[in-house]
């Protein structure tokens, strides 16, 4: 049967555990007002440059211009997955001014570091994307296709590094265990090179440290413009309109189809009010011209809901993600 990582990946990855608290600013709700959102401020819990924080300025960018939300700020809080962030969000509790961006590898990241913080304890506000993962290469890769590279791969799985921008249980660690499966590579056997983020596995990637990448393939659609790498192959069901000329790993004869996702989490304990807020002012975003251009521009695939319909979301994924650690013994 073939696997399908959707609910793997969507619930995989960083959080972790450490982090300093903070009073709540208790200004006042722009909920009911008709006015633009103020005080916003949006964490991304991974280095610069990776999906997570791209996705979380767009969206900021988008708020602004379409005049949503003013001053929102974006700031990056990395380490342990995403983990170090998911604490610092649960010891605000109460501050409605706050929220993470985060997706699937927080997810994983919680059961791989251990983290004494959860999902579970956040408020939930929305999800906003889906999107493919990708294989890529550096352009002076000697693998030209997917195929090539999986040969040399399955001859040599231990001295071929791959690399990833997530913590082992996140979505970049889940696809190459994915794919090692449905290509005949004992997991345990996959090298598999851990970086905080997208904008640290890029670097590695250009300096072919590592043989190739894991990752969603947002992350790395300007450097394939600029012909820096190559992308082998995508994980989607079908091939991507950003990468018209890429084949998809079902339709290269590997059985394997991958989905990430984003979302938003906020501190626990946030008002009603607060709570409204976020979900307002995001709805607004996903409804705007400026956001649909965005889902254009980086491949990403609408997977707008929010409240309690993306708490259960949560709550399935995490389940699912338990399940596939443990199978892998990365969690208890």
């Amino acid at each position: 049967m073939r696997p399908m990582l959707w609910v793997t990946t969507a619930v995989l990855a960083l959080v972790g555990a450490s982090a300093c608290g903070a009073t709540a600013d208790k200004s006042d709700s722009n909920a009911d007002s008709g006015k633009p959102a103020t005080g916003l401020r949006l964490m991304v819990p991974n280095a610069a440059g990776g999906g997570y924080d791209t996705t979380a300025r767009v969206a900021a960018k988008v708020m602004e211009d379409a005049k949503i939300a003013t001053g929102v700020q974006v700031f990056n809080l990395p380490g342990a997955g995403g983990t170090v962030g998911l604490q610092r969000t649960v010891n605000e509790k109460g501050n409605g001014k706050l929220a993470m961006q985060m997706g699937l590898g927080v997810v994983g990241a919680t059961y791989t570091s251990k983290s004494k913080a959860t999902l579970t304890q956040t408020t939930p506000i929305a999800k906003l994307i889906e999107e493919a993962g990708a294989i890529v290469v550096p352009k002076n890769s000697p693998y030209k296709t997917i195929g090539d590279l999986v040969t040399a791969w399955k001859a040599n799985p231990k001295g071929m590094a791959v690399g990833g921008g997530s913590s082992p249980g996140g979505p970049d660690h889940l696809l190459p265990m994915q794919l090692a499966q449905a290509v005949g590579i004992e997991p345990k056997d996959v090298n598999f090179v851990s970086y905080d983020g997208g904008g640290e596995l890029l670097p590695a990637l250009l300096g072919s440290k590592i043989a190739f990448g894991a990752s969603g393939f947002g992350e790395f659609l300007d450097q394939v413009q600029s012909g820096q790498v190559r992308v082998l192959a995508v994980t989607s069901e079908q091939p991507i309109e950003a990468l018209k000329d890429v084949p998809t790993l079902k339709g290269s004869g590997i059985d394997l189809v991958f989905t990430n996702w984003r979302g938003i989490v906020a501190p626990p304990g946030i008002s009603d009010a607060d709570k409204k807020v976020w979900i307002d002012a995001l709805t607004k975003m996903h409804d705007s011209a400026e956001w649909k251009s965005e889902l254009e521009k980086h491949g990403w695939t609408d997977a707008f809901v929010t409240g309690d319909e993306f708490g259960k979301f949560l709550t399935d994924q995490d389940k699912a993600v338990a399940d596939i650690l443990t199978k892998l013994g990365l969690a208890a």
